[in-house]
């Protein structure tokens, strides 16, 4: 078994703290991606649990072992740098086996092993190459074949596609994932890509300033995020959020100009009732304000707005218009889309809405 389970862990560098008390539990098999912004503590996590890091309080265990006082190569670990660390002078074969040698595995073990790993990553015909003679989404699936053969406890990935261009990345993050459901060994993947972190993981681990904002299902974070942070950081573009005062005149109200108010879905009246009267966040995704013809069902209300900016995408438009002082960005069809300066009558599905209490950045 190769669980991994953090209690309470801390990190600091002198007077700063990079992780601040984090608990974090990853059963057998599951892909789980930490996600944040630059300096939110995401790596230092990552290499706390290689061993790379020393850890200043708290227990990490991996597989049930406490593992605080190991060293790196007594961890079974094998991690995939960003810069894939491949050996210049070696073939593909031997930067693959060269660990399992100084292990002193049998050659006909690591010959099976390196063969095996080939087949899952569809690099046979590589073998024999040096690196310099690959091209980059090909280094990378050798710096993941090495780590493959190892046959370790865990996979530790730290943003092993940041150095490639958006068309590779996008294919290296289906062979990892496809790679992973052939071989289901527990990973821990650190990106600060949200779209490479939704399409991979099991679950995602969001931090921010050191800390866990939220941890759930891809799903669960795009729908329910339980913060402010989450709930701009998952989905792209960002979600809208838009100053509103919350108004009981007989049915509750969000105010979000002098000239627009829309009305809070009669199935959210309950939890949001307490609240009247106070200054909050109106949040709403970019593809949940639509155009009039995008009936999509549910709590629909239509408002009208003068486009400011108009941005053709191919198979959507995004339009960007002002409520009130804020920017808000609509994501429409193509054929639909207004001109700059011109009016729009869009929808907003507010069976999809947030309120979030400025004072707490919660999500109501």
């Amino acid at each position: 078994m190769a669980e991994v389970a953090l209690r309470n862990v801390v990190k600091k560098y002198d007077d700063v703290l990079a992780v601040a008390n984090i608990n974090l539990d990853i059963p057998n098999h599951e892909f789980v991606v930490l996600v944040g912004p630059s300096g939110c503590g995401k790596s230092t996590t990552l290499r706390m649990i290689a061993g790379l890091e020393e850890i200043t309080g708290g227990e990490i265990s991996i597989g049930g072992e406490v593992v605080n006082d190991l060293p790196p190569k007594d961890r079974d670990i094998a991690m995939v740098f960003q810069n894939y660390a491949l050996y210049p002078h070696m073939t593909v074969a031997e930067n693959m086996s060269f660990g399992l040698k100084l292990r002193k595995f049998p050659k006909s073990e690591i010959k099976a092993r390196v063969e095996n790993a080939a087949r899952i990553l569809d690099i046979t015909e590589l073998l024999a190459r040096r690196p310099k003679q690959l091209s980059g989404g090909q280094r990378q699936r050798v710096a993941m074949g090495r780590a493959i053969v190892r046959n370790p406890k865990v996979f530790l990935f730290d943003e092993p596609l940041s150095n490639l261009d958006a068309k590779l990345r996008v294919q290296m993050r289906t062979e990892i994932k496809r790679v992973h459901q052939k071989v289901k060994t527990t990973t821990v993947y650190v990106t600060h890509d949200q779209v490479e972190a939704m399409t991979l993981a099991d679950r995602v681990v969001v931090m921010n300033g050191g800390k866990i904002e939220q941890i759930g299902a891809p799903n669960e974070l795009y729908h329910s995020p339980k913060t402010r942070f989450v709930a701009g950081f998952i989905g792209s573009p960002a979600m809208n959020f838009i100053p509103a005062k919350l108004e009981a005149n007989g049915s509750l109200m969000l105010r979000l100009s002098d000239s627009l108010s829309i009305p809070v879905p009669a199935s959210r009246a309950s939890r949001y009732q307490g609240y009247a009267g106070k200054d909050l966040l109106f949040g709403l995704r970019p593809e949940h304000i639509t155009d009039t013809r995008n009936r999509d069902g549910g709590n629909g209300h239509e408002f009208t707005v003068t486009l400011d900016v108009v941005e053709p995408m191919g198979m959507e438009t995004m339009v960007f218009f002002k409520i009130g002082n804020t920017e808000v960005c609509a994501r429409v069809e193509p054929t639909a889309a207004k001109r700059s300066g011109e009016q729009m009558t869009l929808r907003a599905n507010l069976d999809h809405m947030h309120l979030i209490d400025p004072a707490t950045n919660l999500v109501l």
